[in-house]
């Protein structure tokens, strides 16, 4: 079993940053890879970021240049650092893990994205 704990969420003007935090705990494995996803209403859940546990990155074209993903494997920890952020990022993201055996979601956290 592997919980994952989401943090960060919240509101923010068009242009500001967010930073969201996803802690695993439990069985994790050493290979792994750790993600965010978001949905917004009326859309599908769309990958935003990951990360390997070797440290290959992917992104979403749509935050290229705007939205960092790290993590601290020490601590089996994921960020997601946002700027420039647009309206239309405003969705719940949700945090993900995956290894040879299983995948896991998180809770989900809001980010809004308003004047």
């Amino acid at each position: 079993q592997v919980q994952l704990v989401e943090s960060g969420g919240g509101l923010v003007q068009p242009g500001g940053s967010l930073r969201l935090s996803c802690a695993a705990s439990g069985s994790v494995f050493s290979i792994n890879a750790m993600g965010w996803y978001r949905q917004a209403p009326g859309n599908q859940r769309e990958l935003v970021a990951a990360i390997h546990s070797g440290g290959s990155t992917n992104y979403a074209d749509s935050v290229k240049g705007r939205f960092t993903i790290s993590r601290d494997n020490a601590k089996n920890t994921v960020y997601l650092q946002m700027s420039s952020l647009k309206p239309e990022d405003t969705a719940i993201y949700y945090c993900n893990y995956v290894d040879a055996y299983i995948r896991v979601w998180g809770q989900g956290t809001l980010v809004t994205v308003s004047s």
